[in-house]
């Protein structure tokens, strides 16, 4: 079976990177779940292209922490472990909180209300755990915008693309999305006040509270789940509700 064409925003890109794409698309909806082998015979014949792209395809993925490549046993979709969560967090927590100093100090107001209007929206899905994880995200993504430093962003971005293999379980841990729309009304005043060290502080504070929920309903493991695991045994929790 013949893959559907490319969508027009890549049929400009290299073959590898549409193939990526794909991949990376199937990975994030969990068709493609974390610890799954990865076919590359099978892929091949679906998408019809050669070994070349698919296999920089999968350096391009592995080199964003989605794919894992073993030596003499192929790619399999990376687990993440308690220890990754932990890391990650930690490296999220320092970079959003740098950022949110940064824009207490020098946002302007069309752009602290930006913020303030997907608050808005967050606060609206709140009962609706896919359009919060996305409007969160967005909320996110945007700070670190008007913090303007793009490689600050880069690292970001492929830092959440690792916690998305496991999204869906924070926001599992009770009471978790209001508690994140508490907190970000605080981290907002911060920024209404100008306040560069409360903005900080409590953007360190909401990431630590989303590490407290990712381990409250993260299965009891050392570390990452073996290949033939299955998914309710898998990783622990992501980014998602934080």
């Amino acid at each position: 079976m013949n893959s559907p064409a490319p969508p027009p925003s890549l049929r400009d890109r290299p073959l590898y990177e549409q193939v990526a794409e794909r991949l990376r698309e199937r990975i994030l909806a969990h068709s493609l779940p974390p610890g799954s082998w990865i076919d590359e015979q099978a892929l091949v014949r679906d998408y019809g292209i050669s070994r070349t792209p698919l296999r920089e395809a999968l350096k391009v993925l592995a080199s964003e922490g989605l794919v894992t490549i073993r030596p003499r046993r192929g790619a399999y979709v990376t687990e993440v472990s308690e220890r990754d969560t932990r890391e990650v967090y930690h490296l999220l927590m320092l970079l959003e909180s740098d950022a949110a100093a940064e824009v207490a100090q020098r946002a302007s107001a069309a752009q602290l209300a930006e913020l303030e209007a997907l608050h808005a929206q967050l606060e609206e899905a709140v009962h609706d755990r896919e359009a919060f994880f996305a409007l969160n995200e967005a909320f996110h993504m945007r700070l670190l915008e008007i913090a303007d430093n793009r490689w600050r962003v880069q690292i970001v971005t492929d830092l959440r693309k690792v916690m998305k293999l496991n999204r869906h379980n924070s926001l599992l841990s009770e009471g978790r999305l209001t508690q994140s729309l508490k907190e970000h009304q605080d981290m907002l005043a911060a920024l209404r006040q100008r306040d560069a060290e409360a903005a900080r502080a409590l953007t360190q504070a909401h990431f630590r509270q989303g590490l407290q929920a990712a381990r409250s309903v993260a299965p009891r493991a050392t570390g990452g789940a073996t290949a033939d695991q299955s998914s309710s045994e898998k990783g622990s929790a992501s980014i998602a509700a934080s």
